[in-house]
């Protein structure tokens, strides 16, 4: 008998390698994967503004780093006692109204810079739910606890969504192999049915933006979870994320979909060789953790597509080799 309905097999046409330089931007599940990425030592950088849940901030941020923006200083705001702008994670928040103009000026040339060198861009919508703030009429990233009275709540339309994003792709993004992924993350906040009506709008521009742009495509991460896992066991203690298993799981699919046959050889390698170097033995001066860092030092040097610096810096200390 069979009991769920597993995800058929991918292949992505965008293939990544450990000379890809990727750029992740979008919500926490983007964040998630290119953590994963990042410690199977491929060439990961996260959108330095931090994560962003909706289209439009998506967007805004793109087009910031594309011409290197500078801050807009009307859109900074008071947190308590720091400051933020509302273009930026709370993460940018500061202690000063100058700081947090600097720590935007900042996070837009860092991602200019990154945004520039990469081959391929990951984006992951998460809601297409957005607060306008009343005094901008603009789209907020994020409303850093302020009164709701301040804000605006809409939907985006799949029409808006797809006509923000094919500038972008017609652009910065043109020569670019760009992965649209959407956050299985379940924003209940707004109300069950409103969160489907969400996923669904997102899902039909990202579907939209597919057909008629050869350099995307899509990774179903939110069908893997909602369609193929498809229980709460899978969902973490707030019933609103997906569990370490959950994503585990999609990072396989993730492997298999979306890198180079020879990529997906080097992961569990590159796996064992970080693994080995966290290890903290007992007796670091042992002998049998000098031929331990030894063994893994030659393992190392032996996969010349990764940087293993960090790593090999380790083992060296506690073996003969230099």
């Amino acid at each position: 008998m069979k009991f769920r309905t597993e995800i058929e097999s991918l292949s992505l046409t965008t293939k990544i390698d450990y000379s890809t330089k990727i750029f992740a931007v979008g919500s926490c599940f983007a964040q998630n994967i290119a953590k994963r990425l990042f410690k199977a030592k491929f060439k990961i950088d996260f959108c330095p503004t931090g994560i962003l849940f909706n289209p439009a901030s998506i967007a805004s941020a793109l087009n910031a780093f594309a011409v290197q923006q500078t801050a807009n200083s009307a859109r900074v705001v008071t947190r308590g006692d720091s400051f933020v702008s509302l273009d930026v994670h709370s993460d940018l928040a500061e202690d000063s109204f100058d700081s947090a103009v600097d720590a935007v000026n900042h996070a837009y040339s860092i991602g200019h810079k990154q945004l520039s060198d990469a081959q391929c861009v990951i984006i992951t919508f998460g809601t297409a739910w957005v607060y306008e703030h009343k005094a901008t009429g603009a789209v907020v990233a994020n409303c850093h606890k302020l009164p709701q009275s301040e804000f605006t709540r809409r939907r985006l339309s799949v029409a808006e969504i797809v006509g923000t994003f094919k500038p972008l792709l017609e652009g910065i993004l043109r020569n670019k192999n760009v992965i649209f992924t959407l956050s299985p993350v379940r924003h209940i906040a707004d109300g069950l049915a409103e969160n489907s009506l969400s996923k669904a709008t997102l899902r039909l521009a990202i579907a939209e933006l597919c057909e008629q742009y050869d350099n995307v495509d899509y990774f179903p991460a939110y069908e893997i979870v909602t369609d193929d896992l498809r229980d709460y066991r899978f969902y973490a203690d707030d019933l609103v994320h997906p569990s370490a298993q959950a994503v585990e799981y999609i990072w396989e699919h993730f492997v298999t979909s979306a890198l180079t046959p020879m990529a997906q050889e080097l992961v569990p390698r590159v796996k064992k060789v970080v693994d080995a170097a966290a290890h903290r033995p007992a007796n670091p001066h042992s002998e049998q953790y000098r031929l331990f860092c030894e063994r893994y030092l030659q393992e190392a040097q032996s996969i010349s597509e990764v940087d293993f610096s960090e790593e090999c810096a380790i083992f060296r200390q506690y073996s003969n080799k230099s």
